[in-house]
């Protein structure tokens, strides 16, 4: 599993088995969503670790980079669209271990939880 945490992209296959594979311990990283709260709240992936919309950036971002520069962080979005550019930006200042999850949760064939 950890080859899977050095990539800059993973598709849907394989962020279930880094799913699974956390839920053993056998990974560690953040699972952010940037999708808005309305998206959310009509499903999403089961794991997500926090709901960062895009559209909220500018108050989320800089804290975020600060607070997890050091940690393996994936974002998800619908399509990977939004979670690219995301990336991009955390990239371009620094972050490394920032993981985009290819395809989004339309592609994501793995458990949605539904509040």
């Amino acid at each position: 599993m950890s080859e899977l945490l050095k990539k800059t992209h993973v598709n849907s296959n394989e962020l279930t088995a880094l799913l699974e594979a956390r839920a053993k311990g056998e990974a560690d990283f953040i699972l952010v969503d940037v999708r808005e709260q309305m998206e959310y709240d009509m499903g999403h992936i089961k794991g997500v670790d926090m709901l960062k919309p895009t559209s909220t950036f500018q108050s989320w971002g800089e804290n975020f980079l600060n607070e997890n520069r050091d940690k393996t962080v994936i974002f998800t979005c619908r399509t990977d669209h939004r979670s690219g550019n995301v990336q991009r930006v955390f990239q371009q200042n620094g972050m490394t271990n920032v993981i985009n999850h290819s395809g989004g949760i339309v592609s994501y064939r793995g458990e949605i939880a539904k509040p």
